[in-house]
């Protein structure tokens, strides 16, 4: 297992260091990228071709790809917000890829699940999200 993860990283980031991530063959790419891009308000075209481009990239040295996605506040708008979601599950549809809509969905609404900042997870929080995760990793991995 690798880590490819960069606090602060946005899509454009992760796929400008994707090259450096396929160097080995994966059995399965778990991508979750794409939270720093809307909270910046980065355009939703640009999000939706960094991730693609990474899954094809991906599929492309074998792996099968677990999507994560993640959802913006609304007080980015609700065309903004709904148009953010729809990038996670229609490149998950068109690529066919694993899909887990939202990463944060347990532990959201519950802010004592976070760091001081209020945008990490916690350890107890991070927990909440390995149970939240295992349920759509675990079959991608029991098929090697």
């Amino acid at each position: 297992m690798v880590n490819g993860g960069l606090s602060g990283e946005t899509s454009a980031g992760g796929l400008s260091r994707i090259d450096w991530m396929l160097n080995r063959r994966y059995d399965v790419f778990v991508l979750e990228l794409g939270a720093n891009d809307g909270l910046r308000g980065l355009p939703l075209a640009q999000t939706r071709a960094n991730l693609q481009a990474m899954i094809r990239q991906a599929k492309a040295g074998g792996a099968k790809v677990l999507l994560i996605g993640i959802q913006m506040p609304p007080n980015y708008g609700k065309v903004y917000t709904d148009g953010f979601a729809a990038i996670y599950t229609d490149l998950a549809k068109q690529e066919k890829t694993a899909l887990l809509p939202f990463l944060l969905a347990p532990i959201a609404l519950d802010r004592s699940y976070f760091l001081p900042d209020q945008l990490h997870p916690n350890a107890k929080g991070q927990i909440k999200l390995r149970d939240h995760v295992w349920p759509v990793l675990k079959p991608l991995l029991d098929h090697q």
